[in-house]
């Protein structure tokens, strides 16, 4: 029998990239969940991005987000970049645009990979470049009746 890397569930999937979006409507952890599902994969890392009720030391009570119309093909090719980086077996990464609630979700993201270490590496990378690097951003309405925009996923 082969080595462990031998076999093609240690590798990349084909097309890994099963879910990409910008969203108005709820997102659902489940269908990223299910998107992100491979019977190759030992590990699946997801990470939901919620709206808190506070921001720098001030009371947040509500949030809209928009995006550049290119949001989502950057979306893409931050997905790509992570596909190329890690042995993904699937990739899922929506966001949400509109106003949203405190505690509503903003960003669900999710990976599978062969492994856990994988599976969490290149879920964090996912979020942290998504956020870094695609064009959307939050308008924050505080308490005291102050506002701001800021760069945000």
């Amino acid at each position: 029998m082969g080595a462990m890397s031998d076999h093609p569930g240690e590798q990349a999937a084909q097309d890994p990239i099963k879910l990409i979006g910008v969203r108005e409507t709820a997102l659902s952890l489940d269908e990223v969940f299910r998107a992100v599902g491979d019977d190759a994969a030992g590990g699946t890392a997801l990470f939901v991005g919620t709206v808190r009720n506070h921001d720098g030391g001030a009371d947040v009570d509500a949030l809209g987000y928009s995006c550049h119309p290119s949001a989502e093909a950057e979306m893409r090719r931050i997905a790509e970049k992570v596909v190329a980086e890690f042995p993904v077996r699937a990739l899922a990464a929506v966001h949400r645009v509109g106003d949203l609630r405190i505690g509503d979700l903003a960003v669900v993201v999710g990976v599978s990979c062969p492994h856990r270490g994988e599976a969490f590496e290149a879920c964090r990378k996912l979020i942290d470049d998504l956020k870094h690097e695609v064009p959307i951003w939050k308008h924050q309405r505080f308490s005291d009746g102050t506002e701001e925009w800021v760069g945000a996923c």
